[in-house]
């Protein structure tokens, strides 16, 4: 059947429920890092334009009990577009496309995240870098079985990110001459995290979040803003600021800080205890 997950050496398959014109877009792919616990399982979504999933954070968190799986965001990794140098399609100038990819993201996120309470994980986490932080926001926001939203680089509002950010220039240049801020904000108020910052608050869902002092890609402004978004609808974010850029967090030793910091939170009971 078309719901069919295929599980073989360490991967994870199964049909996307969007269907894009890209074929090999429409399956995702993840990679499962088994712990010996199947109590608590970490869903990671990567940053936009990554080349390879994080062998090292998996086998970190695997080997402390938590199963790592990490999947494929649309037109990244497995799926990308037959001759794409990057994931062009995931976030551009085509405003609808972006949407529904961000949409296609978290349809697949809790596609895969009901496969994993089926299998009896009881503790689900989402990871989320970057542009996955979005995807991984969304989800926790939408879905009662996430109980614990680690989001690494973030900010609510994408169209500011894009807008303001060095690595999204070219999507500006591309829009400029037809659209305005204003107009983008308008276009992508569903993927602003800030428009769901009461879900993003409830008291089952315990929120972790790093950010980079030096950021050129997610402005510190913009995620100050979404702190303080949250912060107003009652939610209490641990938050970890280093004085690192967007790319630095990635190397020591601002990467050991933030997984120590990921570490303490996801072994911490949730806010509401042992929920069944």
């Amino acid at each position: 059947s078309d719901q069919r997950f295929d599980r073989k050496d360490g991967w994870l398959r199964f049909p996307s429920d969007i269907a894009t014109d890209i074929a090999a877009n429409n399956v995702v792919w993840a990679k499962v890092t088994e712990s010996r616990s199947f109590d608590r399982a970490m869903v990671i979504f990567h940053h936009w334009n990554a080349s390879a999933r994080n062998r090292r954070i998996a086998s970190f968190f695997s080997r402390r009990g938590i199963t790592v799986v990490e999947i494929a965001m649309p037109y990244h990794f497995e799926r990308s577009r037959p001759g794409s140098l990057h994931a062009d399609y995931m976030l551009s100038p085509n405003l609808g496309r972006t949407i529904q990819s961000i949409k296609q993201g978290v349809l697949d996120g809790r596609k895969l995240i009901r496969w994993l309470k089926s299998e009896g994980y009881r503790e689900i986490s989402v990871l989320g870098m970057s542009l996955g932080s979005w995807v991984a926001g969304l989800i926790a926001a939408h879905d009662p079985a996430v109980s614990k939203a680690s989001l690494f680089l973030t900010a609510g509002s994408l169209a500011d990110m894009v807008w303001t950010g060095r690595a999204t220039r070219s999507i500006r240049d591309s829009l400029e001459p037809e659209v305005e801020l204003t107009d983008l904000r308008r276009a992508w108020g569903p993927l602003n995290l800030e428009n769901y910052a009461k879900s993003l608050a409830r008291p089952d869902l315990a929120l972790h979040v790093v950010l980079a002092k030096r950021d050129k890609v997610v402005l510190p402004e913009l995620s100050e803003r979404f702190m303080q978004t949250l912060k107003g609808a009652g939610a209490k974010p641990t938050v970890l600021e280093l004085n690192c850029g967007h790319y630095s967090l990635a190397i020591p030793p601002h990467i050991l800080l933030a997984g120590l910091s990921l570490k303490q939170f996801l072994s911490c009971a949730g806010k509401s205890g042992r929920r069944s």
